[in-house]
């Protein structure tokens, strides 16, 4: 079953972020038993040199696989699912035409403008046919400026934009906020449920980052999809402060 098949038929998935560029790295955090993995390539070690041996990765150890694209470009979006992406997160996205250029991305003609690449042809069993392609990849705008709120609705609407994803910290500078949570002002908290309460009107997936698994059970009691509440820096880090301490103890 497919990332997009579990959404839409109402499972709430937890995610990771996945930050550094080494392949090891990403099996254990793909192995360590959430829904899938998300490889940033906004605000990470990685870059699309290191996104094939990620996805590949993944792929061994039967990890479903997101991408966060550094930015709204077709080709970075198209070449994140010919490596195997099943979810793109699309960061920034401010309007409806944008929106429409990340949807149009992931989706085959006449549908999109995907480009037709079987790049794993000569490596694995099989590969995706065009329509089993379009049915699995997912296009997820991020919510995380000023005029994103404002047009929340119309980018909603565009055809192809399957979800939102919501970006705490980037809209709290951007309706200026400061560097504040939810947990601190109101207003942030309000600005994020009324996002939650536009997507499911629409009918779309609604997603938000978050820190812990605390934030992501406040969330998901709150009507979202589902939410990347962890990285691998973080959790190495705290597994090895809590280690070096404990040895003292």
């Amino acid at each position: 079953m497919t990332l997009k098949q579990r959404l839409l038929g109402g499972d709430m998935l937890y995610g990771a972020w996945s930050g550094f560029a080494d392949p090891q790295v990403v099996q254990i955090m793909g192995g360590a038993g959430f829904d899938f993995i998300c490889v940033d390539l906004q605000h990470s070690f990685n870059t699309m040199a290191s996104l094939s041996p990620l996805l590949d990765g993944l792929h061994k150890v039967g990890s479903p696989a997101a991408v966060r694209v550094p930015w709204n470009t077709p080709d970075l979006i198209m070449r994140s699912l010919d490596l195997g992406a099943e979810v793109i997160i699309v960061p920034l996205v401010n309007n409806a035409e944008e929106a429409t250029i990340a949807a149009n991305a992931c989706r085959y003609a006449p549908a999109g403008n995907r480009s037709w690449g079987p790049i794993w042809r000569n490596v694995r069993s099989s590969v995706p046919q065009p329509a089993e392609g379009d049915a699995s990849a997912t296009c997820i705008a991020m919510i995380e400026t000023a005029e994103g709120l404002a047009n929340v609705d119309a980018i909603l609407a565009v055809d192809g934009v399957d979800g939102i994803y919501i970006g705490p910290n980037d809209l709290s500078l951007s309706i200026g906020l400061g560097r504040t949570s939810y947990l601190e002002s109101d207003k942030l908290r309000e600005t994020i449920l009324h996002i939650i309460a536009r997507g499911k009107a629409a009918g779309k997936l609604v997603g938000i980052d978050c820190g812990g698994s605390e934030q992501a059970h406040y969330w998901r009691d709150q009507g979202v999809s589902f939410v990347i509440s962890a990285n691998d820096s973080d959790l190495l880090a705290e597994a090895a402060i809590a280690m070096a301490k404990a040895n003292r103890a």
